[in-house]
């Protein structure tokens, strides 16, 4: 992954049994907080029919987004989170591939 350029993120949190609803308020306090940071391009939070709630981030550039992971929201949402989810949330990084149309191709 290069040091610049867009960069995405998807994140997986595993909620435990009963605890959706903690989790989402978390959610719900820390993605307005996100949304102002700088190089935040997309924070949106999703949710599975298994019941995983899924992150997908796009962030301007590597170092904007190692900045959001040291940041109050983030400190904050994982304070939150404490004793909520059955397992670490699972964050992933990938770059962009963009193919085709550049408006359905790429994230």
């Amino acid at each position: 992954m290069t040091s610049t350029g867009v960069v995405n993120v998807v994140a997986v949190f595993h909620p435990l049994e009963g605890h959706r609803d903690a989790v989402m308020a978390a959610l719900e306090t820390a993605i307005p907080l996100v949304h102002d940071e700088p190089g935040c391009e997309l924070y949106v939070i999703t949710e599975a029919d298994d019941g995983r709630l899924i992150m997908i981030e796009k962030w301007s550039s590597v170092e904007q987004l190692d900045a959001h992971g040291s940041s109050d929201a983030v400190a904050e949402l994982v304070a939150a989170l404490d004793g909520h989810l059955a397992q670490p949330v699972e964050v992933i990084r990938l770059t962009p591939l963009p193919i085709g149309d550049p408006v359905k191709g790429e994230l």
